[in-house]
């Protein structure tokens, strides 16, 4: 499960390879898949230098797997982010006018899983995306790359490893390593990681607490950064756009029955920036935002 993006979104879609509570080992041949669907709205906040902005947007998401043998499974993975921006008249930072409006990121990707027989856990999960404003040459907003895993079960509720992922970001290579944890500190508080880590960074942190075998309640945060081209007759033809935050949240979650579930969030997107960059990633115009508030509610199944 994870929670919302670039500022709370980010958080809240289920991909494959997410967090390491899924490590559980299937029997040979078992096939698991999962769904999600996700609304979120981030409100109106002020940019540094003049005039303000709110987004609000859905991601749907799915995956499946299998389990080839008792060390090896592999799985696909898809996932749709949609995002309409809207910015008032005031943009000092942006003078030409808004720089973008409806963005777009669609994302597929595959996940390999290796498991040796002492614990060890080994995995490797390549994707692609398409990151565009709606009017944008799709072809030119390619983000292609890789997280890779290693990490020790220790034992029951007991996870640890580090991550790393490479991505190649229009006109930009990032590599952010990352924390793996899933680990019950006690029979109610579980310290885990809240979103897979794929190319808008990595995993994040989340605190969660089962107020019963269907409530829980958690909070969190992660760091988050993409890029995605913009339309071809927009302020800023063929450029690229970027966000980058800090997105902290608070979430509370039900379960319905063994498979599905609603998490409903709540938080704040702080150090949040906003970039315009010409059509080769050269800057052209920047400004900083306030702290935002945002809402967002997923409902998700495994099958």
């Amino acid at each position: 499960m994870a929670p919302f993006r670039p500022a709370l979104a980010a958080l809240a879609a289920t991909a494959a390879f997410a967090a390491p509570h899924t490590l559980a080992q299937s029997a040979p041949g078992t096939v698991t898949s999962s769904a999600a669907l996700t609304g979120v709205t981030q409100f109106d906040t002020d940019l540094d230098r003049g005039g303000g902005f709110h987004w609000g947007g859905g991601i749907l998401s799915g995956s499946i797997s299998r389990q080839f043998t008792p060390q090896w499974s592999a799985g696909i993975s898809a996932r749709y982010d949609y995002e309409e921006w809207n910015f008032d008249d005031q943009l000092t930072a942006f003078p030409a006018g808004a720089p973008w409006g409806k963005l777009n990121r669609p994302n597929v990707g595959v996940n390999v899983r290796y498991a040796s027989a002492d614990g060890l856990v080994f995995g490797l999960a390549p994707s692609i995306e398409w990151g565009f404003e709606s009017g944008a040459n799709a072809g030119d907003a390619i983000s292609v790359g890789a997280v890779m895993t290693a990490l020790k079960v220790f034992g029951p509720g007991k996870t640890l490893g580090v991550g790393v992922g490479v991505f190649r970001q229009i006109e930009e290579t990032k590599v952010f390593p990352f924390l793996i944890v899933n680990w019950q500190l006690t029979e109610k508080l579980r310290l885990t990681n809240p979103l897979p880590a794929g190319p808008s960074g990595g995993a994040g942190i989340e605190l969660a607490y089962a107020i019963d075998d269907n409530w829980e309640a958690a909070g969190g945060g992660a760091y988050r950064t993409y890029r995605f081209r913009l339309k071809s007759d927009g302020p800023y033809p063929d450029g690229i756009g970027e966000s980058k935050s800090i997105p902290l949240f608070a979430r509370i979650g039900r379960k319905f029955g063994e498979s599905s579930r609603f998490d409903f969030y709540a938080g704040v997107s702080t150090g949040g920036k906003l970039t315009v960059m010409d059509r080769d990633g050269n800057d052209l115009a920047n400004d900083e935002y306030k702290t935002a508030p945002a809402i967002g509610l997923t409902l998700s199944s495994r099958f």
